[in-house]
């Protein structure tokens, strides 16, 4: 195709363009040598190739450079594509930032056990590790099915993908819109936690009203804490699980030591007893709804189910992985379920024999609450519930992680805005960093940063993804008819089923719950699952929307016969407001693309058209006058039914608008001027079939 081009050019090579040739002579008479200056900038890699240098990219004037030292030290300098490769993750980084949220959802998870069967009386506490326990047993099947998923989609296994391939479109669009859902609830639960937490420690440290300042400016802290994590994944994937790895092995590090310690004095008798702050225990029995349901046993198991968010994680993120990437996802994937089911198991069941209520308004969580009662408030709680909080904010990270990734294959099929596509200067997906964090702010602005509140939203989607994910692995397997296929599709199989009931009950149990939204007719509508579920199929239709707009375009747009240049047929219109150097520049200009230009004016009355046509006429211009009357005082309206006017008589002529526009030095001299010529072009943007050119002229 280049070859194509350059017999076309006559063999010129148009990136010669940018060489300067200087001639200069030599010592003796007669003498000369010419001297190439490539073009700061750019650097020539072959015959029409260039490749651009950093320094072409510079900004030129004060404000930008100062906006390019901030973005350099909040992000970093730029990345070249080529290194993509060594930005990927090693499994010690990948843990942290991909299994984050898993691990983290030990520290709640019990907690939202707890809160369901307390409804049913204190006595009901004693289901939490049975509950626990057949969560942990889900969560066994989950990672055994994503296994077989890994090691058949080597290079990324999003439910997305493998729901498309397998099942069909709507299946694959239901997939993405429910784990979309679930990445912007994962970074609003988990902040939200994180902020319960430190609002949890800081009254034994910091005083009362630390812990007061917590609460009641929760939201305020959350989404400071959003952007630190943005700013850390915009800085590119390496350095954020740089950054992030730390406290997440530091968080399960000290509560495997807590765990250990609260083990070794439940064998040998020496627990603690645990004490409940004054009320809580009234409270509870005051919010009870009486004897213990089956209902009520599978709400808490659905509560307890929101630990097995973030599982599908290292699946959508096997690309992010070191080379092999599918081993080294599979590693991983099973050191995260075995730490987040230790942990889950540990905390439950230390939680039981000490005998730890809730705080009836989330005052303390339930870990601070057992960290306390086994080593005090010294520095090792203190040093917990650091690492707790920071895990929790952390574990955002996850779908920080896997949010641009899936918006970027959504982005590629023409589900998303083409602007997902784009990576930033570390090579990260910045628009899809960007927009989760403003989604999930805004959240939590409205849903007051509360994760009680948040919880009944949360889950759903994420096991609506798991169940269409592992029924696209069961036909696959179908299809492929392979070595030991059977086995594999059961596997699968049972994951599908598994899921597909627990989603279920996740979402029936959980329709209803949440805070109260607004009141029909004495019956309150509470903040439950429906709205997730009403969500995505909303998500469906714009995702879908977006497709269709992209497939017109490119319809629209792919060409029936060649075009030629000698084709085009000019009318060219160019609006004068007065016959100063821009405007005859422009005239000319539109000359030298075709004798058909005509000039406009707009004038108020007859004296002021008048006194414009011995002007025009004194200057002796060849192109075309026509002066239009305004008496109402419209400009840009009077000049566009003027456009559409030609248009219908000469409906095959390309119809070009040459705008004169004179650029003052100075952004705050722009106000002392009407910009008209701004307002045309600004309403003929969209209008169909005009070409809009712009001659500026830059005041000095």
């Amino acid at each position: 195709m280049l070859e194509d081009f350059y017999n076309m050019t006559n063999g010129h090579d148009p990136s010669s363009e940018l060489d300067v040739k200087e001639v200069r002579r030599g010592r003796h008479p007669g003498d000369r040598y010419v001297r190439v200056q490539h073009t700061p900038g750019f650097q020539k890699v072959g015959r029409g190739y260039i490749s651009v240098t950093p320094r072409a990219t510079e900004p030129k004037t004060f404000v930008g450079k100062a906006l390019r030292s901030v973005r350099r030290f909040l992000i970093g300098s730029p990345i070249e594509t080529a290194r993509e490769v060594h930005e990927r993750l090693t499994k010690i980084k990948a843990l942290a930032i991909l299994g984050s949220d898993n691990i983290s959802s030990s520290s709640y998870a019990t907690e939202e056990i707890m809160r369901i069967l307390l409804l049913g009386g204190i006595s009901a506490l004693s289901l939490t590790l049975p509950i626990t326990l057949a969560v942990i047993c889900v969560l066994i099947i989950v990672v055994i099915s994503y296994q077989q998923t890994i090691r058949a989609y080597p290079h990324g296994a999003s439910a997305y993908i493998v729901a498309s391939n397998e099942l069909g479109k709507l299946p694959g669009l239901t997939a993405a819109a429910s784990l979309l859902n679930d990445y912007v609830l994962t970074v609003s639960v988990s902040i939200a936690a994180g902020v319960a937490a430190l609002g949890s420690a800081a009254p034994f440290f910091l005083g009362s009203s630390a812990g007061d300042f917590f609460y009641n400016h929760r939201v305020l802290v959350s989404i400071v804490l959003i952007m630190i994590i943005m700013i850390g994944n915009l800085r590119g994937v390496r350095e954020a699980g740089t950054i992030f790895a730390a406290p997440t092995y530091i968080y399960i590090i000290s509560i495997l030591g807590l765990l250990a310690y609260g083990f070794y004095r439940f064998a040998s008798g020496d627990l603690p007893e645990y004490n409940p702050p004054p009320g809580w225990v009234e409270e509870w029995q005051h919010r009870s709804l009486g004897a213990l349901s089956i209902l009520l046993i599978l709400r808490a198991f659905a509560s307890g189910s929101v630990g097995l968010s973030g599982t599908e994680a290292i699946s959508d993120g096997v690309p992010a992985f070191k080379p092999p990437e599918w081993k080294n996802a599979r590693i991983t994937l099973i050191f995260m379920a075995g730490t987040f089911g230790i942990l889950f198991l540990g905390i439950s069941f230390l939680s039981g024999q000490l005998h730890i209520i809730p705080a009836p308004e989330e005052q303390e969580t339930v870990l601070s609450q057992l960290a306390r009662t086994l080593v005090g408030t010294g520095p090792y709680y203190l040093l917990v519930q650091a690492a707790t909080a920071v895990v929790l904010v952390l574990a955002a990270n996850t779908a920080f992680s896997d949010f641009p990734r899936l918006a970027y294959f959504l982005a590629r099929d023409g589900y998303m805005p083409h602007q997902f596509l784009h990576r930033g200067d570390r090579l990260a997906f910045s628009v899809g960093i960007i927009s989760l964090s403003v989604i999930a702010s805004l959240l939590l602005i409205i849903f007051g940063g509360s994760v009680t509140a948040l919880i009944p939203l949360y889950t759903v989607g994420v096991f609506v993804a798991f169940t269409l994910s592992q029924s696209g692995m069961v036909a696959h397997w179908r299809r492929q008819r392979g070595k030991g296929w059977r086995v594999k599709a059961a596997v699968n199989g049972v994951g599908a089923t598994i899921t597909g009931i627990v989603a279920v009950i996740v979402a029936v149990t959980k329709f209803s719950s949440g805070v109260p939204l607004f009141n029909i007719g004495g019956f309150t509508v509470h903040a439950g699952s429906w709205i997730v579920l009403v969500l995505v199929p909303l998500m469906i239709l714009m995702l879908m929307s977006i497709r269709s707009h992209y497939e017109r375009a490119q319809r629209e747009l792919q060409p029936e016969i060649p075009i030629n240049p000698s084709d085009i047929k000019h009318t060219i219109i160019v609006p004068v407001a007065s016959l100063n150097k821009v405007a005859l520049q422009s005239l000319a200009y539109a000359k030298s693309i075709s004798p058909n230009v005509t000039a406009i004016h707009v004038v108020e009355n007859q004296e002021e058209a008048e006194e414009f046509r011995k002007e025009w006429e004194k200057f002796g211009s060849p192109c075309s006058l026509v002066i239009m009357e305004s008496p109402y005082r419209s400009l840009v309206g009077p000049i566009l039914a003027y456009i559409d006017a030609v248009d219908r008589k000469r409906p095959d002529d390309t119809i070009t608008v040459v705008l004169p526009e004179f650029v003052p030095k100075h952004w705050w001299e722009r106000l002392l001027h009407n910009q008209t010529a701004l307002r045309l072009k600004a309403a003929l943007l969209f209008r169909p079939g005009t070409v809009v050119i712009n001659v500026p002229y830059h005041l000095k």
